[in-house]
């Protein structure tokens, strides 16, 4: 991507769109294309066509999603199916009218299958029953990656999709009913040691497997796909056989017990945590298979330990 490029990050807010946004202008991108969801709703389709009519992007990054954790997932099923699905069709649509020279569309690992086999890899996808509680936003999901293979193969587009496996980090969303596990974590550590409470309650009963990547490391191996020599690129994208999908990850795993354990020390909370084994527990186990991403020279940068550290700070800093 030259310098000059239009760039537009949709959903440059959220966790993974801000981490892009700060990747890019730290290397010098300065033409980035932003809106707010006040000035431009990507569930309206007129509103996305105009905009690409007008501002003609030469790259998108389709970072914009509703995301939330097991609870967020339950309850609002509906719209985690509505709105990603009209968001990436509205963007991925507009962006070939447009003649967008490449995207990329950013999921999520709870793609694949419930039981799948680990490390996941690629072609697992579609091999088999996704994990129920959240299925809706899997299900959105899985529709981008096909979008962006059958615009492809029809229309000669140059899009990829990503699946970053658990993020976390800077701008990360701490509200207990909307979060994934690390911020819902952090908060809750925090809060118990300034109350000074003997206990925090954790959902499930600790024992599943997660791969956590930090949420700058993913923006610049993100930035780094987009950014491919065109013979690379294009092996990616112009697959038949394959969709155009590469996993984003750190190839690692721990349980959340432990994650907690890290969370605990990293804020300095000294009381116990309880188990409640009423709550459900999810995936038993998630880890990307990184081999295809590493092969092209890609490797993380953040170790779980000092990214804990810094997303702590972010909370206290946001708090």
């Amino acid at each position: 991507m030259k310098q000059d490029a239009r760039i537009y990050v949709a959903g440059h807010r959220g966790l993974v769109g801000s981490a892009i946004v700060r990747r890019l202008q730290a290397t010098g991108h300065a033409n980035l294309l932003t809106r707010t969801h006040a000035e431009l709703d990507l569930t309206d389709q007129g509103a996305v066509h105009a905009f690409f009519q007008s501002e003609k992007p030469d790259y998108v990054f389709l970072a914009a999603a509703k995301v939330g954790g097991i609870l967020a997932n339950s309850t609002y099923p509906a719209e985690f199916i509505y709105h990603n699905l009209a968001i990436q069709t509205n963007v991925i649509h507009g962006a070939w009218l447009a003649g967008v020279r490449r995207l990329v569309f950013l999921g999520s690992s709870c793609i694949y299958p419930r039981e799948c086999p680990q490390p996941i890899k690629e072609e697992y996808l579609l091999t088999g029953p996704l994990e129920k509680t959240n299925q809706p936003y899997a299900v959105a999901k899985i529709a981008g990656i096909e979008m962006c293979w059958a615009y492809n193969r029809q229309y000669g587009t140059r899009y990829l999709a990503v699946m970053p496996t658990n993020l976390y980090g800077p701008g990360d969303n701490y509200d207990l009913e909307k979060s994934h596990v690390m911020p819902a974590l952090i908060r809750k550590m925090h809060e118990a040691k300034v109350n000074s409470r003997p206990t925090v309650t954790a959902w499930g009963t600790g024992r599943p497997r997660r791969e956590f990547l930090f949420s700058d490391d993913m923006a610049d191996a993100t930035i780094f796909l987009a950014d491919l020599p065109e013979e690379k690129y294009s092996e990616i994208c112009e697959s038949a056989d394959q969709p155009p999908l590469i996993n984003i990850g750190c190839g690692e795993d721990l349980t959340i017990r432990d994650l907690a354990g890290m969370v605990r020390d990293a804020v300095g909370y000294e009381g116990e945590i309880e188990w409640d084994t009423s709550k459900p527990d999810g995936t038993p186990q998630k880890l990307l298979d990184v081999a295809r991403l590493t092969g092209l020279g890609w490797r993380p940068k953040v170790g779980l330990k000092d990214g804990i550290a810094n997303s702590y700070q972010d909370f206290l800093r946001r708090a």
